[in-house]
């Protein structure tokens, strides 16, 4: 790792189709000065992402852990799921540009990757990048963020309506 990490607490967690890639990335986090938390899964047994994405959510919101990282087949799932927990700011990247401007400009506080779309390589710089980063709270910046929290919290208001009734 050549940059220093701009967080020193990180939770960590994916399904089965991300598990080779969590542990590959496991590996890299513990040759870094954080502390880790491995959410799971820790095997290829069929298991569901939104369990891990809550489980790392909940440590990121709690303050446990400064950020979060989940892996599931293409990142879409887990970044989903994710983006459910208030508080959380999940985005799906897949280039080392998105990861760090996520944080710098988004206050991105959930990296998602997907196993079967990038290799190694390219997610241990996206790792690199997305922790290295850190929140410019520019006025320009914090405008918008403060818009999402705005909306997230209409949506925790009860504000938003569906169209249509879910089926119980």
């Amino acid at each position: 790792m050549s940059k220093q990490t701009a967080c020193k607490t990180v939770a960590i967690g994916g399904d089965h189709a991300g598990f080779p890639m969590k542990e590959l990335v496991c590996k890299q986090l513990s040759q870094m000065d954080l502390a880790v938390i491995d959410c799971g899964s820790h095997d290829e047994t069929p298991s569901d992402f939104p369990d891990f994405a809550e489980a790392v959510g909940q440590l990121v919101i709690s303050g446990k852990v400064e950020r979060g990282i989940l892996v599931c087949g293409s990142g879409v799932g887990v970044s989903v799921a994710a983006n459910k927990i208030p508080g959380i700011r999940a985005s799906l990247c897949h280039d080392t540009y998105s990861a760090h401007q996520g944080v710098e400009h988004d206050d991105m506080n959930v990296l998602c990757i997907g196993a079967r779309v990038i290799g190694p390589a390219i997610a241990f710089e996206i790792v690199e990048a997305f922790l290295s980063a850190k929140y410019s709270p520019q006025e320009r910046h914090q405008r918008r963020v403060d818009k999402i929290l705005k909306i997230e919290q209409k949506a925790l208001n009860g504000e938003y309506q569906c169209f249509g009734k879910m089926k119980e």
